[in-house]
């Protein structure tokens, strides 16, 4: 096992990584575990177009608010899939979690349902694995160390790797394409170009990763224009517009406030360096 990553987040939080060696790697990009008093009671989850995989050690439950019930969450038990998303959504931030962030297209390896099925939502994990869940999250609160839960974790999904189908050779290929295309790259060229015909490359990437391929490219480059604005205290945003193949400063402010609840300006303001990766205090 590699050595995990060791980060305080404060002096009250803890945070750890582990990147899984191959074949796994392939699939997952990260397992991560956070500890001890958050910062934030809720946080905002802001979408990357990937599935994860969280589990809380602490309590039998994780709660996820809606940003049109901001009051009411949706209950799950303490292992739940998060699909992949296009918007943000408001967790509760509990305790002591841990979790795996697949990569794009990755999850479905191990999930044994179509990605597009879990788009934009949350399931318990039970609904997907049966017993098996709640088996593994016993063992995973029983460990004392992040390190022994991480080879549980590992050893749990590489079981079902021997299992799973193997993707669509043309998945991996449209991922790498739209991660760096702009809007003048069609979808349809993209098809074209892989030998498939436009509605097949949908069919298979949308299964695969859960968005559809031109949904997928739009989070891809808000992903862009956000890594671009965060290492400033006052980005030019204008700039990162351009940079990153908006049409114009407009077109930009209008994705950031679909895909985060912000204005470019409010969202500076909401980050805050001790919170986890992707995610944004609720109120800034």
């Amino acid at each position: 096992m590699h050595s995990p990553h060791f980060e305080g987040l404060s002096e009250a939080m803890l945070y750890r990584s582990y990147t899984p060696a191959a074949p796994l790697g392939h699939f997952v990009e990260q397992f991560w575990f956070s500890a001890d008093a958050p910062l934030h009671t809720r946080v905002r989850v802001l979408p990357r177009g990937t599935i994860e995989l969280v589990i809380n050690l602490r309590d039998d439950e994780i709660r996820i608010f809606d940003p049109a019930q901001t009051d009411i969450p949706r209950r799950f038990t303490g292992a739940v899939v998060s699909g992949a998303y296009s918007r943000y959504f408001d967790p509760q931030v509990h305790e002591s979690v841990m979790g795996v962030h697949f990569r794009p297209g990755g999850a479905t390896a191990f999930l044994a349902v179509p990605a597009g099925e879990l788009a934009e939502s949350h399931v318990d994990l039970e609904s997907v694995w049966g017993p098996a869940a709640r088996e593994l999250r016993a063992r995973l609160c029983e460990a004392a160390a992040p390190e022994t839960r991480f080879l549980l974790l590992e050893a749990a999904l590489l079981e079902r790797l021997l299992r799973a189908p193997e993707r669509h050779p043309a998945v991996p290929a449209a991922l790498a394409a739209l991660e760096t295309a702009d809007e003048a790259v069609s979808v349809r060229e993209i098809a074209r170009d892989l030998g498939l015909c436009h509605r097949q490359l949908i069919q298979v990437f949308t299964s695969s990763v859960g968005l559809t391929p031109k949904r997928y490219q739009r989070v891809c480059r808000f992903q862009r224009a956000r890594e671009l604005g965060r290492h400033t205290a006052s980005p030019d945003w204008a700039h990162v517009a351009l940079e990153c193949g908006y049409f114009d400063q407009s077109h930009l402010i209008r994705d950031f406030r679909q895909f985060t609840g912000f204005s470019p300006g409010e969202f500076t303001r909401a980050q805050h360096e001790k919170l986890l990766l992707g995610h944004v205090a609720q109120i800034p």
